[in-house]
């Protein structure tokens, strides 16, 4: 057996995947759609936001930076709020059509690109970072970077899922 660089990366983001995967087990959809928190985030809401990040990220090392939506988010009127503010609100919600064995399917189906990207890659490869006040002007990222960027966001999510989901029943992912 090798253990090369994409077999680190590759176990890494499984490792991370399975820990939040963990948080969610035998969970209705209810449960899941929950917010038992001072937070607003849900479990499902959750799985769903940490899907787009690896599908959104796995597409900037194929493509470098996509153009968002251009919105004002400073002056968002948030009692009627603009259909792709909408859009992203709901992209940490599990709506009441959706169910969490639908959103871990795509999970597990954005997981797998990923994985196959991690395997096949240049990882040197380099994009300019979208603009956005959080990069600095000019930076870039190698297909490395935005991979262990994935990995690095399931986790801090993976942290989250666990505090949610200890509060709805007790059930810890470690300890």
């Amino acid at each position: 057996m090798t253990n090369t660089e994409r077999d680190d990366l590759i176990d890494l983001l499984h490792k991370h995947r399975d820990l939040f995967r963990f948080t969610v087990q035998g969970l209705s959809d209810e449960a899941a759609r929950s917010t038992p928190t001072v937070s607003a985030l849900s479990l499902g809401g959750l799985i769903k936001h940490v899907t787009a990040v690896e599908r959104n990220w796995a597409d900037f090392v194929v493509n470098g930076p996509s153009q968002g939506p251009d919105v004002d988010w400073a002056n968002v009127d948030w009692t009627n709020p603009p259909p792709e503010v909408l859009e992203y609100q709901n992209g940490f919600r599990l709506l009441e059509d959706e169910t969490l064995e639908g959103v871990l399917k795509a999970y597990d189906d954005v997981a797998a690109a990923t994985d196959e990207l991690v395997r096949t890659v240049d990882l040197d490869a380099r994009h300019p970072l979208p603009q956005a006040p959080w990069f600095a002007p000019g930076a870039s990222w190698s297909a490395r970077r935005a991979i262990i960027h994935i990995a690095l966001e399931t986790a801090q999510h993976a942290g989250h899922a666990d505090i949610i989901r200890e509060t709805i029943d007790g059930q810890k992912s470690m300890g």
